[in-house]
C-alpha cells in the first residue's frame, strides 16, 4: 500500500512562537518553511509515499514545497489544524477515493525515509493508527487506511484523544525522527542531535553562529 499524506503548514509569519526563546521574529520563519521543506523532501524520498499534499494559504510556503514536488491544497479559512487536515484528506479523496491517507507533521526536520516507511507499513495493519510524538504526549502521525474518515484531533494532549477515538497506538522502536517535532529550543536541538535536513541545518548554523 501507498500512502498520500497531508501536511498542514500554517501562515509562516504566526509559526513556531515557542521558539521565540531560540529564533527571534526575524528568524523563526525562515525556520519553519526550513522544518517543512526538509519533511516533505524526506517524505517524498519514502518509497511507502505516492505523494504529499501540503495544506496551506501561504503563498511563499506552497511556492517552495511544490517546487519541492508537493502538491498544495488551499487552507481551510478559519478552521484550525483539524479542520485543515480533514479538508486536506477530503480533497485528496475527491479524485481518488479509494487511497490510504496519513496526516504528518510538517516539524520533523530529523525525517528518515526509512523510518516514516516502517511506521506506515505498521499502520496497514489497522483502520485508523498513529504515532505518538517524543514527548509522549501530542501526535506526529494520523493515518486512515482506504475507505476510513480520517478524524484528526491534534491540539493539546492529542495522544489521549486519538487513543480516546479509536485509533491503534503504533508502538516502535527505532523509529525517532518520525516522533521528533519541533515547538521548543529543547526540541530543535534533540533534532540536530539525530541529525535534521540540509535546509534546517542551514538556518540552524546561522543561529549557532549568532549565539556565539
Amino acid at each position: 500500500m501507498q500512502w498520500t499524506l497531508v501536511v498542514p503548514v500554517k501562515p509562516l509569519a504566526r509559526a513556531k512562537s515557542r521558539l521565540s526563546d531560540t529564533a527571534d521574529d526575524g528568524v523563526r520563519p525562515g525556520l519553519a518553511l526550513a522544518f517543512a521543506q526538509d519533511t516533505v523532501a524526506a517524505a517524498l524520498a519514502c518509497p511507502a509515499v505516492a505523494d504529499v499534499a501540503v495544506v496551506t494559504d501561504d503563498a511563499r510556503a506552497g511556492r517552495e514545497l511544490a517546487a519541492l514536488g508537493a502538491g498544495i491544497v488551499p487552507g481551510e479559512p478559519g478552521g484550525g489544524l483539524n479542520a485543515a487536515l480533514a479538508h486536506g484528506a477530503a480533497v485528496v479523496r475527491a479524485t481518488r477515493p479509494k487511497c490510504a491517507v496519513a496526516a504528518l507533521n510538517a516539524d520533523l526536520p530529523a525525517l528518515r525515509p526509512a523510518e516514516l516507511a516502517r511506521v506506515l507499513t505498521a499502520a496497514t495493519q489497522f483502520p485508523r493508527a498513529f504515532l505518538p510524538d517524543a514527548a509522549g504526549i501530542g501526535t506526529t502521525l494520523l493515518a486512515a487506511a482506504p475507505g476510513r474518515e480520517l478524524a484528526p484531533a491534534f491540539g493539546t494532549d492529542s495522544r489521549a484523544r486519538h487513543r480516546a477515538s479509536g485509533a491503534v497506538e503504533l508502538r516502535l522502536d527505532a523509529v525517532d525522527s518520525v516522533r521528533q517535532d519541533v515547538d521548543t529550543g529543547g526540541d530543535l536541538r534533540s533534532a540536530l542531535a539525530l541529525g535534521v535536513g540540509p535546509r534546517t541545518a542551514a538556518v540552524a548554523a546561522r543561529l549557532l553562529i549568532a549565539g556565539q
